[in-house]
């Protein structure tokens, strides 16, 4: 049985979703942002970083999301959530390293301006940027890196429930979707999904 440990809006919706795809069995727990849960000592136990999402795992504990993404489809491979060949499950990798790496700091920018800065007007211009960084962002994913209808083409993967995660954030940082046609269509799909659904419906409970 594994174990995810999230807080609802964040990234550790991707790998919430991944799980109910593979039909892994898994528990959940959630983390408490507004009372700063992930920086209470017990939780620190689990994950020194006092980030979510962390998975519990067999074997030991896991965190960062491309990392839990890999390992949810590599444990379950009859849900082919990643591609078999090297070099398409490399590409997915380097989608999914994008997200972490560049979209999700951008993003970050907005209300986390604390771990890059000390004054307020950094954190302000840093606020400003994000919606022309998270354009910029997904207006590359729409034009170079969505294949259609899913991440990787015609077979969908866990690349997709973390770009689904993140188009989730577009509204609140200021990105009109309606510019991105390819990424709408793609969050309606995921919508769509029952195992999205079903996880949509335990996050708010």
């Amino acid at each position: 049985m594994l174990k995810l440990y999230f807080a609802t809006g964040t990234c550790a919706l991707a790998s919430h979703i991944a799980l109910a795809e593979a039909g892994a069995p898994y528990t959940t727990v959630k983390i408490d942002f507004k009372t700063n849960q992930q920086n209470s000592p017990e939780y620190l136990k689990i994950n020194p970083k006092g980030r979510v999402p962390t998975l519990v795992t067999d074997r030991g504990v896991l965190t960062e999301t491309p990392a839990m993404l890999a390992y949810i489809a590599q444990t379950f491979p009859q849900a082919k959530l990643a591609p078999d060949d090297a070099f398409e499950f490399a590409r997915l990798q380097a989608f999914n390293s994008y997200l972490c790496s560049t979209v999700h700091i951008c993003h970050a920018h907005k209300m986390r301006g604390a771990r890059w800065a000390t004054q307020e007007a950094s954190f302000a211009d840093m606020k400003a940027m994000v919606p022309k960084t998270m354009g910029a962002c997904f207006n590359l994913i729409e034009r170079d890196m969505l294949k259609g209808p899913w991440v990787m083409g015609e077979n969908y993967t866990v690349g997709d429930a973390y770009l689904y995660t993140l188009t989730l954030w577009l509204d609140g940082d200021g990105v009109d979707i309606a510019t991105l046609p390819k990424v709408k269509a793609h969050r309606a799909a995921m919508e769509s999904r029952p195992a999205v659904q079903k996880v949509l419906a335990e996050q708010r409970a």
